[in-house]
This record gives C-alpha cells, structure tokens and sequence, in this order.
C-alpha cells in the first residue's frame, strides 16, 4: 500500500496552520512541528491502514471513510485500489458540518 495526499487535503492543512500561525499565535517551529506530526501519522498507515475507525459525519457518503486522531487534528482517509488517501486534515476545533469528504 501507499500513501496518497489529494490536493484537498494538503490545501486543509495549509491553511490549518496558517490559522495556527496568525490567529492562535503558534510559532513558526510549532507549526512547523505539529506539520510534520500529522504526516508522519497519516504515513503510519501505510502499515496498518485499518487502524482507524470510521468517521461518522462522512457515512452518509457511503465511501468508507476513516480517521486518525492527532491532536486537535482529524487525518480523513479512504483506502481504494490497494491506496490509503488521505483526503483531508480537519481541526476538530471547528464545526464537524465544515468537515470536506
């Protein structure tokens, strides 16, 4: 299996940590720290890419969809076609309704 970032996902984070950074007041190595959590976790499925649980506010769509917990953050994931990709990183600090699947 591997890893796939959508250009959804990667524009989420993005600007979660721009909003980190000018809202929160995070430094920039904070910032910069909390990025690389979040991919080095999502890249951790790679091996067991089951290990998340099904996220409810996204069943509707019937796909599949999974989550991961780190931090304040959501990593979103489908596995298709021998393919884990994630498909957004949500702030779980905002409205679950503004969660994109």
């Amino acid at each position: 299996m591997r890893v796939v970032y959508t250009d959804q996902s990667l524009e989420s984070l993005e600007e979660s940590l721009k909003f980190l950074l000018k809202v929160q007041k995070v430094p920039l190595e904070k910032a910069l720290e909390i990025r690389k959590q979040l991919l080095d976790r999502a890249d951790g499925l790679i091996i067991n890419p089951h290990m998340g649980q099904y996220e409810e506010y996204l069943m509707h769509l019937g796909k599949g969809h999974r989550r991961l917990v780190e931090g304040y953050f959501k990593i979103i994931y489908l596995i298709e076609d021998g393919l884990i990709f994630i498909t957004d990183f949500f702030d779980t600090r905002q409205s679950p309704e503004k969660m994109k699947g």
